[in-house]
């Protein structure tokens, strides 16, 4: 299985805070691909700089050794400009088009991004 996490759900689990027991085999399941998006990274580092966000211990390190990086392309820019207005978020939006494009798992408890036509798996 290959897995795309959500935001929320990278920094619960890179701060040890609790996720389901089925998300948390699967991502730390060795057999499986867990990725993160670039989108991911850019909202934390845009909550960070703000200071709406304080991410304990090293992010960066944990994030470029433990996961597969996912950039944004254009394909995956106009998927997220054309879904349908279930959620407002551009950085929700742009995880929902890439797991779409990409055959990913989203990972995830928003329930917005549950009512997108995409692979889920609850966190």
């Amino acid at each position: 299985m290959n897995l795309l996490l959500d935001t929320c759900t990278l920094l619960w689990w890179l701060g040890g805070d609790a996720v389901s027991a089925e998300a948390a085999e699967a991502i730390a399941n060795p057999d499986n691909g867990v990725w993160v998006s670039a989108a991911s990274i850019w909202e934390i580092s845009i909550k960070q700089t703000i200071e709406k966000l304080e991410v304990r211990g090293d992010f960066d390190a944990a994030v470029d050794e433990d996961f597969d990086h996912l950039p944004i392309s254009a394909e995956h820019a106009r998927l997220a400009g054309r879904l349908p207005r279930h959620h407002r978020d551009p950085f929700d939006r742009m995880l929902v088009a890439q797991a779409q494009s990409q055959g990913l798992t989203l990972v995830t408890r928003d329930r917005d991004i549950m009512k997108y036509d995409a692979s889920l798996l609850a966190s």
